[in-house]
C-alpha cells in the first residue's frame, strides 16, 4: 500500500465525510479533483485520470493545510469523475459528458460551493477538460468568485497511458496496472498527432490507445513523477495567481 495516496489527512479534510457543522465558523479552500472515465490502454483503470487528480488534491491539501495551520482549512472534495473525453470514444468504456456539459457542471458546482467556501481550486487530471475548465472558471471569476485550476502536470512527460501515467499508477495505485498487458503506442509527438486526432480521435493514431511507451514505467519514476505535480499544486495554490483564464501559474 502506498502511503502517498492513501495517506487521509487530518479528520474532517474530505468534504465527503465533514459535517455541515464541521464547516462553521472557518474560512475553507475546497480542492476539486477533475478527472474523466476513459480507456488507458490496455493495462490502466478507465479511472487513471480521476486517481491522479484525486490523489495529487489530496496531498496537495495535505501539504497546504500543514503550512496554512489553523488560519485556512483545506477540504477535498469528491472527484468529478466524467469529463470531455470525445477522443477516446472509439475504445470500450469510455464515457464521455463533453465540454458544454461539462463546463455547465463545473459553472453551478462553482456557484453553490461558493455560497459556503471562500476559494474553490480545481486540480484537473485529463487534458481534454482544459477547454471546459478555462471557460467555467472565467465565468465564475467574471461573477466575483474566488476559483482557479491547475493541471496534474510534469515536465517532458508522454500524452497518454505511456510512461508518465503508467509509471503514476503503479506508484499510488500498483494493484490495478496490468502491467503484463502494456504495449508500446504512437510516440510521436502530440503536436504531430493533433490533425489526424482531430479527425478521428486517439483510434486514429494509435490501435492500442497508447501515446507514449508504457513498458518503461517504474514506480520509482513514478515516484518522483508524483512528488513533481503535488509540489507544483502545493506552490501555485499558495501564490494563488491565476492567469486571465483562471489557471494558477
Amino acid at each position: 500500500m502506498n502511503r502517498a495516496y492513501h495517506r487521509r489527512v487530518a479528520f474532517g479534510s474530505e468534504l465527503g465525510s465533514a459535517t455541515s457543522g464541521d464547516l462553521l465558523g472557518t474560512s475553507t479552500v475546497l480542492v476539486i479533483p477533475v478527472g474523466s472515465t476513459e480507456q488507458h490502454g490496455p493495462h490502466l483503470p478507465l479511472d487513471t485520470d480521476t486517481r491522479i487528480a484525486e490523489a495529487v488534491a489530496r496531498e496537495v491539501a495535505a501539504r497546504s493545510q500543514d503550512a496554512a495551520g489553523d488560519a485556512l482549512r483545506y477540504l477535498v472534495a469528491p472527484p468529478v469523475a466524467y469529463g470531455a473525453s470525445g477522443e477516446h470514444e472509439a475504445f470500450a468504456g469510455t464515457i464521455s459528458i463533453g465540454t458544454e456539459a461539462l463546463r455547465h457542471l463545473l459553472v453551478e458546482y462553482g456557484r453553490s460551493a461558493s455560497r459556503w467556501a471562500g476559494r474553490l481550486a480545481f486540480v484537473n487530471g485529463h487534458g481534454g477538460n482544459v477547454a471546459a475548465l478555462t471557460a467555467a472558471v472565467e465565468l465564475l471569476r467574471s461573477e466575483g468568485r474566488d476559483a482557479a485550476w491547475c493541471s496534474c502536470t510534469v515536465r517532458g512527460g508522454d500524452a497518454h497511458a505511456g510512461h508518465t501515467e503508467t509509471s503514476v499508477l503503479l506508484h499510488i495505485s500498483p494493484a490495478e496496472v496490468r502491467f503484463e498487458r502494456s504495449r508500446p503506442g504512437n510516440c510521436a509527438p502530440l503536436v504531430d498527432l493533433m490533425p489526424s486526432m482531430r479527425r478521428g480521435g486517439v483510434a486514429a493514431v494509435s490501435e492500442v490507445g497508447v501515446l507514449g511507451d508504457p513498458t518503461t514505467a517504474t514506480a520509482t519514476a513514478g515516484k518522483h513523477l508524483f512528488e513533481e505535480m503535488v509540489t507544483g499544486g502545493v506552490d501555485r495554490i499558495a501564490r494563488w495567481e491565476p492567469r486571465a483564464d483562471g489557471m494558477l501559474t
